[in-house]
């Protein structure tokens, strides 16, 4: 494992972000990190999209949402997507970027911090919990929403 660093989406950096690629049947439960980068441009106040570099190449996306007054509460602090580049996982990449993005939550003083995830062999259910997350609940929808105490 090599040296990690956050850093913030920019010109420089962002073709190899959209250019991730997963382990076979992981992207069923991801979508591209493209979409992110279209949403964080709809919602620039908001968002708060970051790739992982590993000695400096671009390995993981991290894209987190910020708002304290969106109606449904899960939503004001939350994980909308994470991506990690299929020879990169088992490196802590996904675990250095939850942490990083939990760190920013805090300091904008949100208590916890919410994220969204289909079960299913491949999944990234396995992955939630071992970082700190517990089901809440679930959606309407099948998905299951946990939480990380902050």
């Amino acid at each position: 494992m090599g040296t990690l660093v956050l850093e913030e989406l920019n010109a420089g950096n962002i073709v190899a972000a959209n250019t991730l690629t997963l382990k076979p049947g992981q992207e069923q439960f991801v979508a591209p990190v493209s979409h992110s980068i279209a949403e964080a441009y709809v919602n620039p106040t908001t968002a708060w999209p970051r790739v992982v570099l590993e000695d400096g190449e671009v390995v993981g996306f991290i894209m987190g949402n910020f708002d304290p007054d969106a109606d449904q509460e899960e939503f004001r602090s939350c994980i909308w997507r994470i991506n990690v580049k299929a020879e990169a996982q088992g490196h802590g990449v996904g675990t250095f970027a939850v942490r990083a993005l939990a760190d920013e939550a805090r300091s904008r003083g949100f208590e916890r911090l919410t994220v969204l995830w289909e079960s299913g062999e491949d999944g990234p259910e396995e992955f939630f919990l071992r970082v700190g997350f517990t089901p809440l609940r679930e959606t309407p929808y099948g998905e299951k929403l946990g939480v990380l105490a902050l």
